[in-house]
Formats: structure tokens, C-alpha cells, sequence
């Protein structure tokens, strides 16, 4: 029982520590408390609008999975990447003997995902605000 207990109260802790509106919020309190109401409301949604700073897009969508810069004739744009990354679960069970020993072993894995194919979001900064939000269409 114990082999099971552990690996499930690490993987009940890891998903409490997922990253939300909410908790970005409470860690940037004093910030967002002197945003106005409609960017309060827009960052409480994890909406991103037009002249959002950076630290607003990271308290409403959090942070990019990659960011890049395009240099152009107008001057430079920051672009910031956003992938679905939903935490993945998988769950092991093994069995070994050998001779007259024999183990058990129960594995849980999660994953917040990583560099995925099909970007969902990317925010475009220039001069340190947001120019333009692309979302792709499901």
C-alpha cells in the first residue's frame, strides 16, 4: 500500500502546483491591484489584449514555451509562443522474479509537455507592449 500512496500524493502535489490566472495573480499581487478593472477582468479571463505588458501576459497566459525576435525594416518585434501544454499522466506497474526473489513496482509520470507542434497562441511585442495576439483556429 505504501508503494502506491507515495507516488500518488507526489503526483496529487505536482498537479496543486499547476500554473493559473489565480496563482500568478496572488504572487503579483501589488502589481495587478493597480491594473485597471477591464485589464483585471481580461487577465482574471487569461485574456491577452493589445498594449498588455509583458508581465500582464504572463499573469493572464503565463510564460511562452519559446520566444523569438524578428528584426524588420520598422524595427524589432518580440514574439512569444504558446503551445497547449496539458499535463499528461501515465501510470506503470512491474513485476520481476528471480529465483526465489520477486519485487513489485508502481511508477506515475506526468509531463507538462513541451515543445508542441501546433501552436495555439503567439503575442508580438514591440516597444515593450503587446502589438498583436494570432490565435489559431481549432
Amino acid at each position: 500500500m505504501r508503494q502506491i500512496l507515495l507516488p500518488c500524493l507526489l503526483f496529487a502535489a505536482l498537479l496543486s502546483a499547476c500554473s493559473t490566472p489565480d496563482s500568478r495573480i496572488e504572487s503579483n499581487r501589488a502589481a495587478f491591484n493597480q491594473y485597471p478593472a477591464d485589464v483585471q477582468e481580461k487577465i482574471k479571463a487569461g485574456r491577452v489584449d493589445i498594449g498588455f505588458t509583458p508581465e500582464m501576459v504572463r499573469m493572464a497566459i503565463g510564460e511562452p514555451v519559446r520566444q523569438l525576435t524578428r528584426k524588420t525594416e520598422s524595427g524589432d518585434s518580440e514574439i512569444w509562443i504558446y503551445a497547449d501544454s496539458k499535463p499528461q499522466v501515465s501510470l506503470g506497474l512491474g513485476f520481476a522474479s528471480f529465483g526465489h526473489h520477486s519485487a513489485t513496482g508502481v511508477g506515475v509520470q506526468t509531463s507538462t509537455g513541451g515543445y508542441e507542434p501546433d501552436e495555439k497562441t503567439r503575442v508580438v511585442f514591440r516597444n515593450g507592449r503587446v502589438e498583436r495576439v494570432e490565435l489559431r483556429k481549432p
